[in-house]
């Protein structure tokens, strides 16, 4: 499979890439600064996006929010949008996005990002990501899409082999704990990769 990754040097993308290659798939990952032999190109622009996503078979979308207090949503959404403009340019329909846990639900129409628990300084980049997600569902009907939440808490750790996967909703441990590596996020959305055509459009991974 030929993926074109954006956002491949970043915590998530960074182990999405080592997965996709060590399965045998061919990554082709892109970066604002174009460091560690990926291709150099902005996510909000159109015409470079489509130039690297053309003759692929998938694009992932790994690009995360700003949590500095700079406003989030209008970039991402730039990007995002350009990402759908690009893929259609190229004729490109799978589109993997690495999303935000903000939007999993936690109980009917709550999601987490209206708990009051929910940590203030990560409030700003889940915004955008729900806010990406919402115009995902809005406007990418003509694409095979799927946004992909990590666990409430993901951080570089041990690659196991084992996740649980979900739809739509927060998974959490019998503690209420909901967590994940990024290693075995990484297997799960790869996994989703090589499954072939979408069955659900809002998944989760969590241990």
């Amino acid at each position: 499979m030929r993926i074109l990754l954006i956002g491949a040097s970043g915590m998530i993308g960074s182990r999405v890439a080592a997965e996709t290659r060590d399965r045998g798939h061919e990554v082709t990952g892109a970066t604002r600064s174009g460091a560690d032999g990926t291709e150099k190109a902005d996510a909000s622009d159109t015409a470079a996006i489509a130039a690297l996503a053309a003759g692929k078979d998938a694009v992932v979308f790994s690009i995360s929010a700003g949590r500095d207090g700079t406003p989030a949503e209008g970039p991402l959404l730039a990007a995002g949008r350009a990402v759908l403009d690009a893929m259609r340019q190229a004729g490109v329909r799978r589109l993997f996005v690495v999303g935000g846990a903000g939007s999993l639900e936690v109980a009917p129409s709550v999601r987490l990002i209206d708990t009051p628990e929910f940590p203030e300084i990560y409030k700003n980049e889940a915004l955008a990501q729900c806010a990406l997600l919402d115009v995902i569902r809005a406007e990418a009907e003509d694409l095979d899409w799927t946004y992909i939440s990590p666990a409430a808490e993901i951080q570089p750790g041990e690659r196991t082999g084992t996740y649980r996967r979900g739809v739509g909703r927060l998974v959490t441990d019998a503690e209420g704990r909901s967590e994940i590596s990024a290693e075995d996020f990484a297997i799960g959305l790869v996994d989703e990769l090589e499954k072939g055509a979408a069955a659900d459009r809002h998944i989760t991974f969590a241990h």
